[in-house]
């Protein structure tokens, strides 16, 4: 019997059988007769599923994001690539030429795609007319486990099916009434907001889980918005539970990141800032006496101070490091309105990217003293600078770009801030650029 869980106990089997035949078919199909084909399929099998092991490729949930498949494919489609090199570098056979190769590896990866996300979506479709169902309940009553409520109910793509909510804590039901149940009504998973249970009840659902093989899962014991990833690592035989997963501390991650940001910044300091800036420059010049550019300290990564790049927009003033610019703030010219508005100002920053003190996409830096106020204020403000600062971030795609007008703002910017950097993706960083693009055409609310 498979155990119960988030992944039929045939799909990943098959999934394996499926992307296999693939491989070695469009191999057959499209190598020269010459090819020891025996030989590649043996070595292909071998290195594909190591491979996928490894790289948790078929680790796919119903909670998985699309971004997430899509970065996973990308990174198997590289590693894929050097294997069927490496394998023309073993064999010294008459090798197809690196066009051909590359055009293998293209088809044999664009059907992978294809089936995976295929199988992705038709599950989906499946959870929706009531198939592959996980039954839960949740024990605890309060704010974190009516946020999982909705989400159970006003989502049933995943495929949960909540049955019922426990609370303990008032003394409504007792742990046994929830075992009792958990068993007659066939319960799948059972999540438990630790604030809502003393530590010998915990022990006796964690004993009760595990001689029932039931799924037991947590919602941690904290009132705060922040978004956590914990990480369970093992030294020796010792479980050690770090307090986040920072997918950009992975060196192949350092690669991608890296590559897009030196890609990106080169098209725009060539193909844009080369002829934009000696425009702009001589507006800016006309309209009012300065620099062309305004360079600013702030933090970046690990809290290191850089200076950060703009075009001018505002009247030099011996306040541009101490005040946030406000909305009708007489210090702004009239070319830096316009340049604000479509957040022309900001362009020079791919200079700092392509310098490496910034990317593309992260965190936006603050002032040096700003910075200094909001670590003493904001708890986990200071979570931002585990990655580098970026010119565009997902706190800014989602409305908190600007000035900080209250408390509410910087908080609801560390969360998204946080939340980036444990669930980064670069098909994360493409959407965010893009919705930055059209955010600036469109023009927002909060650019001036």
């Amino acid at each position: 019997m498979f155990r119960s869980g988030r992944y039929s106990g045939l799909l990943r089997p098959i999934s394996y059988g499926v992307d296999l035949l693939l491989i070695h078919l469009v191999a057959y199909y499209l190598f020269p007769p010459t090819f020891p084909f025996f030989n590649y399929v043996v070595f292909i099998t071998i290195a594909w599923v190591a491979l996928s092991i490894r790289s948790g490729f078929y680790e796919i949930y119903r909670f998985t994001l699309v971004p997430s498949i899509m970065s996973s494919l990308v990174k198997q489609a590289v590693l894929f690539a050097l294997i069927v090199f490496a394998f023309f570098g073993i064999y010294k056979t008459p090798e197809p030429s690196t066009p051909l190769i590359l055009k293998y590896v293209l088809w044999v990866m664009t059907g992978i795609s294809v089936c995976k996300f295929a199988i992705y979506y038709l599950l989906k479709r499946y959870r929706l007319a009531s198939g592959n169902i996980r039954k839960v309940v949740i024990i605890g009553l309060n704010q974190k486990t009516q946020q999982l409520r909705k989400f159970f109910e006003g989502q049933p793509v995943y495929g949960y099916q909540l049955q019922k909510v426990f609370d303990l804590k008032k003394q409504k039901h007792s742990l046994e009434e929830v075992m009792e149940y958990v068993m007659n009504e066939g319960i799948d998973e059972i999540y438990i907001s630790v604030a809502e249970m003393s530590n010998h009840q915990i022990n006796q659902l964690i004993a009760f889980v595990d001689n029932n093989l039931k799924v037991l899962k947590f919602l941690p014991d904290t009132k705060e918005i922040y978004s956590k990833q914990l990480d369970l690592q093992y030294y020796g035989v010792l479980p050690i539970l770090s307090l986040r997963r920072i997918p950009m501390d992975e060196p192949f991650n350092k690669f991608v990141k890296r590559s897009f940001d030196i890609i990106l910044s080169l098209f725009v300091i060539v193909g844009i800032l080369s002829w934009l800036t000696p425009i702009l420059g001589l507006i800016i010049k006309l309209e009012s006496k300065g620099p062309v550019f305004f360079k600013q300290k702030r933090n970046g990564l690990d809290y290191k101070e850089f200076y950060c790049y703009k075009f001018r927009s505002m009247k030099p003033n011996p306040l541009a490091d101490l005040e946030q610019i406000r909305k009708g703030d007489e210090r702004v010219t009239r070319v830096g309105r316009i340049i604000r508005r479509t957040s022309i100002d900001e362009l020079p920053q791919f200079i700092n990217v392509l310098k490496g003190e910034m990317s593309v996409v992260g965190p936006r830096p603050h002032m040096v003293s700003h910075t200094h106020m909001y670590a003493e204020r904001v708890d986990k403000f200071m979570v931002r600078h585990f990655v580098k600062p970026g010119i565009t971030g997902l706190a800014q795609v989602s409305g908190y770009r600007g000035e900080v007008e209250d408390e509410t703002d910087i908080i609801n910017r560390v969360k998204y801030d946080i939340f980036y950097l444990e669930n980064w993706s670069i098909f994360l960083d493409i959407k965010i650029v893009f919705q930055t693009v059209y955010n600036a055409i469109r023009g927002e609310e909060k650019a001036y």
